[in-house]
């Protein structure tokens, strides 16, 4: 599997993702300038001026003609794809961590960090696609703060995603949990705890079926989106910084390192900068994909299942196409009864299911 190094960015990359159709990769770096590349081939498109500070998260629409970035300088930027045009800037209070378009595209929320005064907040934009940008409004629609809690502690938000149909607003925290919002009243819906330390990144499926969680925590947790019912977790050595799950194979990739402030100090093969290929079903590891000299900070697999980007600290984004042999290989399946094994009849199934649930 021979990567096409993208070398694009002054400093270390934030986030990579690609747009619905697979065939254009957008990332993000500390170095204020979002940019565009094919993904069939890793030529730059193209770049969006106009940040002042860090690119924390970026979204693109479902027909790929707007984009959104979230920075480090407390605004969120509305693009034009096409052009690379800046259709409107949404100034916020604090530092943006998250920007999600919503279903139909005529909509996108973000996330913010507190500063001085000001806590965290969620904020959603109208921004009708057929509408002049001139005549977007500065104010958001609906705003969500985030205050402290009740040990006077506060809690930032470090992920936002729109659930099917718009229903709810997704967001993950750095202490752990994951909160559900109504995205019409602001009403918090729903809180629970995957993790015990922050959630760096989450990620959906493309139909928002399964989503997976990284932490620094040193797991990645797949939970149903309907029900909220956790289902595997996959454990590491390191903090995990981002998970994806493949679209057309049951195999989850996951990106990490140790922290980036003793990178220094660790040489390339100590550090683990490697991804990471874990079975989704068996939770077992199958291989790994060595190259960055930084830990990942940002992993995407494109739609269609035949490359995937990682994108480290060393400021390099890696665009990988998987071989012939990865995309003819049959995932093992349990082995098969043999003559002389009798099968379970549904009695001793159930039983063998309440001793595991006792255990």
């Amino acid at each position: 599997m021979r990567p096409i190094l993208l070398k694009g960015h002054e400093r270390s990359i934030t986030v990579v993702k690609f747009n619905f159709d697979g065939d254009l990769l957008f990332t993000g770096s500390k170095d204020h300038t979002p940019s565009v590349w094919r993904s069939e081939n890793g030529e730059r498109l193209g770049t969006f001026n106009g940040h002042k500070g860090t690119i924390w998260d970026l979204d693109v629409c479902r027909f790929s003609k707007r984009v959104v970035t979230a920075s480090a300088d407390a605004t969120a930027r509305l693009w034009d794809c096409e052009t690379g045009e800046c259709l409107k800037v949404f100034t916020h209070h604090g530092p943006v961590r998250g920007a999600a378009w919503a279903d139909g595209s005529n909509m996108f929320a973000t996330i913010s960090d507190p500063f001085v005064d000001h806590n965290a907040q969620i904020s959603v934009y109208d921004v009708p696609e057929n509408d002049d940008p001139s005549t977007y409004s500065d104010t958001p629609r609906l705003e969500i703060e985030l205050p402290k809690g009740p040990d006077g502690k506060r809690v930032n938000a470090t992920n936002i995603v729109w659930l099917n149909l718009n229903e709810a607003l997704f967001v993950t925290f750095d202490n752990g949990s994951i909160r559900l919002y109504d995205p019409v009243t602001g009403d918090e819906l729903d809180e629970f705890f995957p993790h015990e330390k922050k959630i760096n990144r989450v990620s959906f499926n493309l139909d928002k079926t399964l989503f997976i969680t990284s932490s620094a925590d040193f797991t990645a947790k797949l939970y149903d989106v309907v029900d909220l019912r956790h289902l595997k977790t996959y454990k590491t050595d390191r903090p995990v910084n981002d998970a994806v799950i493949s679209e057309t194979k049951d195999h989850i990739l996951l990106g990490g390192g140790q922290e980036a402030m003793s990178v220094t100090t660790t040489s390339g093969k100590v550090g683990k900068f490697e991804t990471r290929f874990f079975h989704l079903v068996y939770e077992e590891e199958f291989g790994t994909v060595k190259g960055h000299f930084g830990p990942i900070n940002a992993l995407a697999i494109n739609p269609n299942g035949r490359c995937y980007a990682s994108g480290a600290e060393d400021g390099y984004i890696r665009l990988h196409f998987f071989d012939k042999s990865y995309l003819d290989m049959k995932d093992p399946v349990p082995e098969e009864m043999e003559e002389g094994e009798e099968e379970f009849d549904e009695g001793e199934e159930k039983e063998v299911e309440e001793d595991e649930d006792s255990d």
